[in-house]
């Protein structure tokens, strides 16, 4: 719980009151490797904290072919963001791509604390506005940046991640073939 309380006072100060609300509505949980916090289709009603692993989030196409969006790596919140907005089915799908240590709070019991103690429901809109920029950003390098740039922003965000996950999943969330990372890969040393 040290872990959540430093990220929501990295979001904005939090009075100890509110942060005694707050944590007594979060409870630990645990995934292993392959399971899913959520699932498409599956309509949100919990957000996670995640305290230590790493998850991804993808969609996947009517012939089952999987696309990277992002990667969650530990301090950050994971869930269907959209699903507990919108209260309709999710359509990304969020795993374990290693075992994960969690705190999980059903999401309306957040949301009724947002009246009560003004600090948290700051760090709610603080958190939607980073995800959104954060959003922004990977939309824009989707379309404007070539995929050698693409991998150079990817080491940088996730310096580490290559050691844990298979090259794939790093390929698909590229936007590449596991072929062409391997060619991207290989001109690093040239430069």
């Amino acid at each position: 719980m040290n872990d959540l309380k430093e990220f929501f006072n990295s979001l904005t100060a939090i009075s100890s009151d509110s942060w005694e609300k707050l944590s007594e509505i979060f409870s630990p949980r645990t995934l292993k490797k392959g399971a899913f916090f959520i699932s498409e289709g599956q309509t949100a009603k919990e957000i996670g904290f995640l305290e230590s692993g790493i998850l991804r989030a993808f969609y996947r196409n009517s012939k089952g072919v999987e696309y990277n969006k992002h990667f969650f790596v530990s301090p950050c919140f994971i869930g269907g963001y959209s699903s507990l907005i919108t209260k309709t089915p999710n359509q990304i799908n969020q795993q374990a791509l290693t075992d994960c240590s969690l705190q999980v709070a059903n999401y309306s019991d957040i949301e009724k604390l947002y009246d009560l103690y003004p600090e948290i429901e700051r760090a709610g809109r603080i958190l939607a506005e980073l995800y959104f920029v954060q959003k922004e950003q990977r939309e824009i390098e989707i379309v404007l940046l070539d995929a050698d740039k693409r991998y150079e922003i990817f080491q940088k965000e996730y310096p580490h991640l290559e050691q844990f996950i298979p090259q794939y999943h790093i390929a698909s969330y590229l936007g590449v073939t596991p072929t062409q990372l391997s060619r991207i890969r290989r001109k690093i040393p040239e430069k």
